[in-house]
């Protein structure tokens, strides 16, 4: 009897260890668990720790043993990363990925209109349309995965994402850029509060200046204590949802957007003041020009989110066009890509974002520009892993290769922040996104290629650059189409640059040294 109810009992436990389903499958089940061995690579475990040969090894879609000496399971794909780099990938602290479109709300306030003065949204809602903080992204979140690939293939694995809309915007979610569904992408729900100073799609007439935005965001400040406090505010006033929110809102991080309108630098201290004012300190995003006033931004002591979206240069080649560019923008061109060094000079925790780049790919190069101009290699490792992880709250899930956490991580030929270094694959939540594989492989060198032809054989240089472009050399430079992905070599040429003759004289006549056609026998390359 013991021995029945002794297995009985082992059958009830093996079935609780089993993850229960909570979504239909359409189709057989055949759940596995991707088990992948990445052996021989350069381990970046963070900024302070790196394994020489290390090996890495994930299953299910978490990094389960990383070292040196760590033994490969049976069942493990191995990937040999020889001469290969592994990092954690990077973290935005600041996007919108995967927000909704914000729509403008019909209202009253349009040109000669009567003014909107109270909320015309139905519901509870406090009185002024631009305070948003019943708002959560994690509710409205949508994977997007023509929005997540060029920031896979910028380094980035991890978004913090809330809506940009509003002075109070509500709370922002931690997700993975996988493109599995929304459940699986997850990571933290409700991990920051987010402020700014622009109204955004509130059609109601006020604030319609920066001191209105200032003075309604103080005055919220005090409502939400007096309904918090009063225990007769609900009696009096009715329930809230603003100002409801609001409260809850406040043990989070606190991130304010101070730029919305417009590039001001004096709007740092302002934001910092508002936060004194309540005992909150504010994580300010930067506006670009923080190197002009250094002293000033480092006294308000707040962590910092960069931008690198650094001044395009001016148009001076006309001198009419030259007039109009102020020294000012000169000087802003010149010094704009220090702002990330004076920044990390002086102190001041900070985070990077490819917040306000027209293009996320671009995102690298000016992070190699910044650092030509004095940011360091550990000051930009740390604050794209783990500086944003752990101001959110998330360190223990990403933000470096420990064990236990989400395996997400690039792999790339060389150290990332380096000028040729290429990012083969980006891996997030374990699964494997392809950003240059082909140059897994690289056949980088110079090589002789010989043709056989009709007049023997020819010689040729051939020095490959990358895995699409190469210069071919016989008596001259010749022009030529290179490609290699991964497994073929493709070349095309003309060995003798075609010469049209002139009509009219001797021995010059059209079609006169013609190239020879190329024959199609056997190519050997060598080298």
């Amino acid at each position: 009897m013991r021995k029945i109810k002794l297995l009985f009992s082992c059958l009830v436990l093996t079935t609780m260890l089993h993850a229960q389903e909570t979504f239909p499958v359409n189709g057989v089940a055949d759940k596995r668990d991707g088990c992948y061995a990445f052996t021989n690579a350069t381990i970046v475990k963070d900024a302070q720790n790196t394994i020489q040969n290390g090996i890495m090894v994930i299953r299910d879609g978490k990094i389960i043993a990383v070292g040196a000496n760590v033994a490969v399971p049976k069942d493990a794909v191995v990937i040999d990363c020889k001469d290969k780099f592994i990092y954690p990938s990077f973290i935005d602290i600041y996007s919108d990925y995967g927000m909704p479109q914000v729509q403008r709300p019909t209202g009253a306030g349009g040109f000669g209109g009567p003014a909107q003065l109270t909320n015309n949204q139905k519901g509870a809602y406090g009185w002024n349309q631009a305070l948003k903080s019943e708002v959560n992204a994690y509710k409205i979140f949508s994977v997007d995965d023509s929005k997540a690939k060029p920031m896979r293939e910028a380094g980035f694995g991890t978004v913090l994402t809330h809506q940009k809309d509003g002075i109070v915007r509500g709370t922002g979610a931690v997700v993975t850029l996988s493109g599995e569904k929304d459940n699986f992408v997850i990571v933290k729900e409700k991990a920051a509060a987010l402020y700014s100073f622009s109204k955004g799609s509130s059609t109601q007439s006020y604030p319609s200046s920066l001191m209105g935005s200032i003075a309604l965001l103080r005055q919220t400040y005090n409502d939400a204590a007096w309904y918090k406090n009063n225990p007769e505010a609900a009696t009096k006033e009715g329930f809230n949802i603003t100002l409801q929110y609001f409260n809850s809102n406040q043990s989070l991080p606190q991130i304010f957007d101070v730029q919305d309108r417009g590039v001001d630098l004096w709007n740092m201290v302002r934001a910092d003041r508002i936060g004194d004012e309540f005992g909150v300190q504010y994580i300010l995003k930067s506006t670009g020009k923080e190197y002009q006033r250094i002293k000033e931004v480092a006294a308000t002591k707040a962590p910092m989110i960069v931008s690198l979206n650094f001044p395009q240069a001016q148009d001076v080649e006309d001198p009419n066009d030259a007039r109009m560019v102020s020294l000012a923008d000169m000087k802003n061109w010149e010094l704009g890509p220090t702002n990330p060094a004076a920044i990390e000079k002086a102190g001041i925790p900070f985070c990077l974002t490819t917040s306000d780049l027209r293009d996320p790919k671009t995102f690298l190069a000016n992070l190699r520009k910044a650092m030509e101009y004095g940011l360091s290699e550990k000051g930009a490792m740390e604050a794209l892993t783990k500086n944003p992880a752990t101001w959110l709250g998330v360190y223990d899930k990403v933000g470096s290769l420990d064990e236990g956490k989400i395996a997400n991580f690039v792999i790339t030929t060389a150290p990332v922040f380096a000028e040729k270094s290429v990012i083969l694959q980006n891996w997030v939540n374990g699964n494997k996104y392809a950003v240059k594989e082909d140059a897994w492989k690289s056949i980088n060198g110079n090589y002789t290629l010989t043709v056989n032809t009709e007049n023997g054989p020819q010689s040729f240089t051939l020095e490959v650059k990358s895995n699409s472009s190469a210069t071919l050399v016989g008596k001259d430079t010749l022009s030529n189409r290179f490609s290699y992905d991964g497994k073929t070599v493709k070349i095309s040429f003309s060995p003798m640059q075609r010469r049209m003759g002139m009509a009219g004289r001797p021995g010059m006549g059209v079609g006169a040294n013609a190239a020879t056609p190329l024959p199609a026998n056997a190519v050997k390359l060598s080298g």
